[in-house]
Parts: C-alpha cells; structure tokens; sequence
C-alpha cells in the first residue's frame, strides 16, 4: 500500500523541486535491519527521492548500521532525535546522508526558554527585568509579516 502511494506522489509531481522522502517504519516496530533495508529498496523502486530511516533506539548505532547496509542510489534522511550523539562528524562518516531533521529541537528550546522568561517574571515579581532580555513586540510582528497582515485587512475588511 505505501510503494502505491509513492508511485502515486511521484506520478503526480508537477514541480521539479518537490521530494517524494519514505519513510521506513521496520527498525521502530522491530522487525529489524533487513526488513529496513528490503522496504527502503522497494521504495526507491516506487519513485521515493530518498529514505527516511529512524529508530528509537538511545544510541544511533542501528541507523549507522542500516546507512552502512545501504545500497540503493537515493540518499538517507535521518532524524536524531533519541541519540544525540550522532553529530556531523559521525553523519558524514556514512557518506549517504543527504539530510539531518532536528525534528523537535526549536520547539524543545522554546519551552525551555519559556519556563525560564516565567521563572524570572516570578522571582522579579514583574517583568520589568526580563523584559530587555527578550525579542521586542516590534519583532514579532515583523516575523509575522504583519504589514502584510494589516494590508490585507484593508482590502478585505474595508
């Protein structure tokens, strides 16, 4: 069923830029490398740009094992997020991995920066020290874009 859905994906690309990436669940369900490696082929060969192989293991060595393993012509994808010691040194090593998802990091740091914002507000009792600390409202509302937002507005809800 899923080599369907990636021929359908790949059948249907109409830009040039936009990646089919598989995802190979065997190595999280457990049922080992080389139902790993014979799904991931088995993807390549329904049009997949490259494979995505993941593992919940604390320590990266079954993902090396499974890049090492690997012998189609796409590259590997990899998130690491349960062993972070898997660092560039070690990606480039395996020589097949084209991309790195820190897939949760961004938000992880968030929040910890949100406890700590609200920590501080807590102990100063307000936030008149924190406050030179963190991004201006100003900023926010340039990441949002809302210039563009109050624009829109005019031409919409006018």
């Amino acid at each position: 069923e899923f080599e369907g859905k990636i021929r359908a994906a790949a059948a249907t690309r109409t830009d040039k830029d936009f990646l089919v990436i598989a995802r190979t669940e065997a190595l999280i369900a457990g049922l080992g490398e080389n139902e790993a490696l014979n799904r991931a082929l088995a993807y390549e060969a329904a049009g997949a740009d490259m494979i995505l192989v993941h593992s919940k293991q604390k320590t990266p060595d079954e993902v090396e094992s499974f890049v090492r393993a690997w012998s189609g012509k796409v590259p590997i994808v990899i998130v690491p997020t349960a062993y972070p010691e898997m660092n560039e040194e070690r990606i480039k090593a395996l020589g097949k991995i084209a991309i790195v998802i820190y897939g949760n990091h961004a938000i992880r740091a968030s929040v910890t920066a949100m406890k700590d914002v609200f920590a501080r507000i807590v102990s100063d009792r307000g936030i008149h020290n924190v406050n030179r600390d963190i991004v201006s409202v100003e900023e926010v509302f340039r990441l949002q874009n809302m210039d563009r937002v109050k624009t829109d507005e005019k031409l919409f809800l006018a």
